[in-house]
């Protein structure tokens, strides 16, 4: 016990988390209405696997407690027990209740995060390819467009420049290989396939002004760790300004 106590805090300390890392599970700071409920999904998940972790590690350890062979006692084996009915019931049961609880909570905010809206604020036209991207912005009846390289760091990649408190919708395609485009502050990610029309939209969070990290998650190729890029979010005032001034632009 001593020695595992002082490995977590060895391993607290070399991660060097705050409480508040340490309450979101190890997921960055949402920066999404949609990313709340998937934070909320995740720390409920961990919640229920822990508690069940406890119960189990709590029996092992007493059955191995009370329950082993006594030092001088002539059995072979401890007295046995078989075809205990309702001990049978019980470790039947449970399982099929807490998989029922997680396929309601995971299917509802599945639903939630899927849902589009058909009423966008604004909208982006992601196109991955090998191997960087480019984005297609249309807003206020302008259209963006930025093309990128493969880059050593997100912040020489391509920036997307979206408001704050409005609702994106990301058209998603690929000329060549399956790709994904991943913003782990929304966390969401979504496979990025040829042939394949995946959408999905999101409602940025007021106040969380930023520059955040994008990345293809899927293997797709030599340069695929390359395959970097930027989410800028900003004031409407400011996003507006962007679109008027680089509006035909590429």
């Amino acid at each position: 016990m001593p020695r595992a106590a002082a490995l977590a805090l060895l391993l607290v300390s070399l991660t060097a988390c705050s409480a508040e890392e340490w309450s979101r599970g190890g997921l960055p700071e949402g920066v999404t209405k949609q990313s709340e409920s998937v934070q909320n999904l995740w720390n409920g998940s961990w919640i229920a696997a822990l508690a069940t972790g406890v119960v189990v590690w709590g029996l092992i350890l007493w059955s191995v407690a009370f329950h082993r062979k006594k030092k001088n006692s002539k059995e072979e084996l401890p007295p046995q027990v078989r075809y205990n009915l309702p001990i049978e019931i019980l470790y039947t049961v449970v399982p099929i209740i807490m998989v029922g609880v997680f396929f309601f909570f995971t299917a509802r905010d599945q639903n939630y995060i899927n849902t589009l809206s058909g009423k966008p604020d604004v909208k982006v036209k992601v196109e991955g390819f090998q191997w960087s991207w480019r984005f297609t912005t249309e807003a206020n009846g302008k259209t963006v467009q930025v093309v990128g390289l493969p880059a050593a760091d997100y912040k020489q990649g391509p920036e997307l420049v979206l408001p704050v408190g409005k609702n994106i919708e990301f058209d998603l395609h690929s000329p060549d290989v399956i790709h994904s485009f991943w913003i782990p502050a929304f966390h969401f990610k979504r496979d990025v396939i040829p042939g394949v029309n995946n959408k999905f939209e999101v409602q940025t969070l007021d106040k969380k002004e930023g520059l955040y990290a994008g990345r293809c998650a899927e293997l797709c190729g030599v340069d695929h760790s390359r395959m970097l890029f930027s989410v800028k979010l900003v004031s409407q005032a400011e996003f507006d300004q962007y679109i008027a001034s680089q509006a035909g632009a590429q």
